[in-house]
């Protein structure tokens, strides 16, 4: 039996999420926590287009100099007025300088940073079904106050 090809990646969303300032949580056992305010932003795409709600979080755990595990959870309404639940998942991983940079929200040259997620998406509305039932990768950058995420699903 030959394996079945590898899943082609296609361009689905493109997201701009604004955020407030990172609350500092500390030293946990778990290790540095950080919890980053989603306060909107926008969404646009082959897919939909639509708007960021106000009120979630991203939440960071960061394990070393030179990496940080994210999990955002966040709304989106799409134009059509559809809501959409996201749970996105990911990991950040640069030098410890350009790290720095980014948790003081300094600019930093995205090309320096591994930024990817997997995004899992939830919604009632019939014709975003298939935002239950396929896999998606997100590629992702941070500028000051906005996150910018390219969403690809698997085919």
């Amino acid at each position: 039996m030959t394996p079945p090809p590898a899943p082609a990646l296609i361009h689905v969303l493109h997201l701009e999420v604004t955020v407030a300032a990172a609350v500092e949580v500390g030293s946990t056992p778990k290790g540095l926590r950080r919890l980053v305010p989603i306060t909107g932003g926008h969404v646009s795409g082959p897919l939909f287009s639509g708007r960021v709600l106000p009120g979630g979080a991203d939440i960071q755990h960061v394990r070393s100099e030179i990496e940080t595990h994210v999990l955002a959870r966040y709304t989106v309404e799409s134009n059509e007025g559809e809501i959409v639940l996201i749970a996105n998942s990911g990991i950040r991983t640069g030098s410890a300088e350009d790290m720095a940079r980014l948790r003081r929200d300094e600019p930093v040259d995205p090309a320096h940073i591994y930024f990817r997620s997997t995004p899992v998406f939830e919604t009632a509305a019939p014709r975003l079904a298939r935002l239950n039932s396929h896999i998606y990768l997100g590629s992702g950058s941070r500028r000051a106050g906005l996150v910018v995420f390219d969403i690809f699903e698997a085919s």
